[in-house]
């Protein structure tokens, strides 16, 4: 009887915990841009009225701009971002928050991270500065979107908003 009820226990952990413990889901954005196909794909951390920049997230260090495996952007032709060219393909995706001053959004020909831990600037394809927007309203869970002619990334009290175009 004892060892039914530890099986029954374990089996309901295992089905009950990857729905209902994910702190962090993998999310997937697309849209259009000028004819071209955008999806990113990301883990949606949520604020949980921690401080994120300059808190859980430090100033001037690279972050992978998103939770657990790294976030990555693919376009399927090549597109202008910050009137820098970025061919088609997939990319890792990440961000160094400023305390002043415009922000770093990097395309990074890695794509298959975990975290920024091994980050290698060398494989940076293209660094984009991007002005941080200051909220008064709280993003609660990170997102990303693909609207008009931009990327918008939002969490906690900030925005970014990359322009993209299709390159000619």
């Amino acid at each position: 009887m004892k060892t039914h009820i530890i099986i029954l226990s374990l089996l309901f952990s295992m089905t009950v915990s990857p729905v209902f413990g994910q702190k962090s889901p993998r999310m997937e954005s697309s849209g259009q841009v000028d004819g071209v196909n955008i999806s990113i794909d990301y883990g949606a951390p949520y604020v949980k009225g921690r401080t994120i920049w300059g808190g859980l997230e430090a100033y001037d260090a690279v972050w992978r701009a998103g939770a657990n495996k790294n976030t990555t952007m693919a376009f399927d032709q090549d597109v202008l971002i910050g009137n820098q060219q970025l061919p088609a393909g997939k990319y890792g995706f990440f961000i160094i928050p400023k305390k002043e001053g415009d922000w770093v959004a990097i395309f990074n020909k890695k794509n298959d991270a975990w975290g920024a831990y091994s980050y290698n600037r060398d494989d940076d394809a293209i660094r984009v500065n991007v002005s941080p927007n200051w909220m008064e309203d709280n993003q609660e869970q990170l997102s990303f979107s693909v609207e008009e002619d931009q990327i918008v990334f939002s969490w906690e009290k900030v925005r970014l908003l990359m322009g993209i175009a299709k390159s000619q």
